[in-house]
């Protein structure tokens, strides 16, 4: 039987064992120009349960995809200006758990190997029969769900070892990974790279929660935060006395790390004197507090973190050569999220789920357009932005799909920059450049320093030198 004969599925069986059949097996889109087709093939799968929707032009299809998660999408892959072709690729960047099922006749098998090849499950040759069509729905949902299941319980399994904040399935993110993987349970120092917001804390928390130091502590400590006299006694500690306001004695970071890891952020703003310390603790195992002349021996793995080039920093003697060799027996590096892109519509997913759970919002989904805006913006905040904008998306939200209209402003001005505005600056000095790059940025965060540096990734030392070369408060 074809689905093209509509008025023989009249007689099939609507109930089973004298109840209603279950209407929520999966929600199918249908995509096909022929309208008699998209129907009967819809009725065929609606008469044992599923629910379809119907589009009969490639446009309405990814239009409809915008609108609604789908379980299944059917479509025929020749058709007028928006083929079937187009359509899989849509999907797939809208929901990656989607299956896509492809329509074809005789004389285009091979454009149906080809969608294979770019991730539809499954294809059939028009005409239909409608058991054979039933039977490749419910194969097609029940590899998807398996896929689907397979994932959650990665998820779960990552969770329990430290790889659940790190989310993306991008090339570059994948190496990072495996080479996390590789080392996390041996001790050697490792220097993450990157700019702001790309994730360093969490690839440290993934080292650490994999090592085999995980039963004890892993201590951070962000290094540019801190003035150059403290950041010696945070690190080892001081004695009662040891200077004006030690009214007692203090145990360092590397104290409190003992058996475990200490993570230093922004490693490259430890001061000139401090590193003289830290490379005799990496060489001998033992500190010294600060007013103590008592070495105390200490079992420390060092993970250290950068968001500047420290070859630069040695290069003007601000940073030691034989400390930074020390740090980086491995370095892991970070790519900046427009180098990943693809991992976009995935980080959306993620953070829209958080933060309608977190604000108590109905958002489920977002419109293909705000997509693409946002998948064309430069991100310098990185994934921290990208966060910071989808939660600012879900409170202003009025409906369960963010739309156009929620992106903020500066999202909407980063996308309607041009090359022309590149091309103004073309035979600018490098230093004038800079200088109006970091004024515009604060002007952008009303003043915030700490966002400004950021944004820009750069340390917030480095931010107030910058402001202070270029008299700007």
């Amino acid at each position: 039987m074809s689905v093209e004969s509509k008025e023989e599925l009249q007689s099939g069986p609507v109930e089973a064992g004298g109840e209603e059949v279950d209407r929520g097996r999966g929600l199918i889109l249908i995509v096909d120009d022929d309208r008699n087709h998209a129907e009967g093939s819809s009725d065929a799968l609606e008469l044992v349960g599923f629910r379809c929707d119907v589009a009969t032009s490639g446009a309405e299809g990814i239009s409809m995809l915008s609108r609604r998660q789908y379980d299944l999408v059917l479509t025929d892959l020749v058709m007028d200006e928006v083929d079937g072709m187009q359509i899989l690729r849509q999907a797939q960047q809208i929901n990656p758990f989607v299956a896509v099922v492809v329509f074809t006749g005789h004389a285009t098998i091979e454009t149906a190997v080809e969608a294979l090849k770019r991730g539809a499950v499954d294809y059939l040759v028009k005409p239909l029969n409608i058991e054979g069509l039933r039977v490749r729905v419910e194969r097609a949902l029940e590899h998807q769900e398996l896929v689907r299941v397979n994932r959650n319980l990665e998820e779960r399994l990552d969770k329990r070892f430290g790889f659940e904040g790190i989310i993306g399935n991008s090339e570059s993110l994948r190496k990072v990974i495996e080479l996390c993987r590789q080392i996390a349970e041996t001790d050697v120092s490792v220097l993450i790279t990157g700019e702001n917001g790309t994730g360093k804390e969490l690839i440290a928390q993934a080292l650490h929660e994999n090592s085999l130091r995980r039963n004890r502590p892993l201590v951070p400590l962000n290094c540019a935060a801190l003035s150059p006299q403290l950041v010696e006694s945070e690190l080892f500690g001081h004695e009662k006395g040891a200077f004006t306001g030690a009214n007692f004695q203090k145990k360092g970071r590397f104290e409190f790390s003992d058996r475990g890891t200490l993570f230093l952020d922004e490693v490259g703003d430890i001061p000139l004197e401090t590193q003289v310390k830290l490379l005799r603790v990496l060489e001998d195992g033992k500190i010294t507090r600060v007013g103590s002349n008592k070495p105390i021996k200490v079992d420390v793995r060092l993970i250290s973190a950068t968001n500047c080039e420290i070859e630069t920093l040695i290069k003007d003697g601000s940073f030691r050569e034989d400390l930074y060799y020390r740090l980086k027996v491995v370095t892991v590096h970070l790519p900046p999220l427009r180098e990943r892109r693809q991992d976009i519509p995935l980080l959306l997913n993620h953070f829209i789920g958080e933060f309608s759970r977190a604000h108590k919002k109905p958002v489920r989904e977002i419109e293909r357009e705000a997509v693409n805006i946002l998948n064309s913006y430069a991100w310098p905040g990185n994934i921290r932005e990208l966060k910071h904008v989808v939660e600012n998306m879900v409170v202003v939200s009025q409906g369960p799909v963010l739309a156009v209209e929620n992106l903020p402003e500066n999202i909407h001005q980063g996308e309607q920059r041009s090359s022309a505005d590149v091309h103004s600056l073309l035979g600018v000095p490098l230093k004038e450049v800079e200088e109006v790059l970091i004024k515009a940025t604060l002007e952008q965060v009303c003043g915030n320093r700490q966002e400004a540096a950021s944004i820009l990734g750069i340390g917030e030392r480095t931010m107030y030198r910058k402001l202070k070369e270029y008299g700007l408060t």
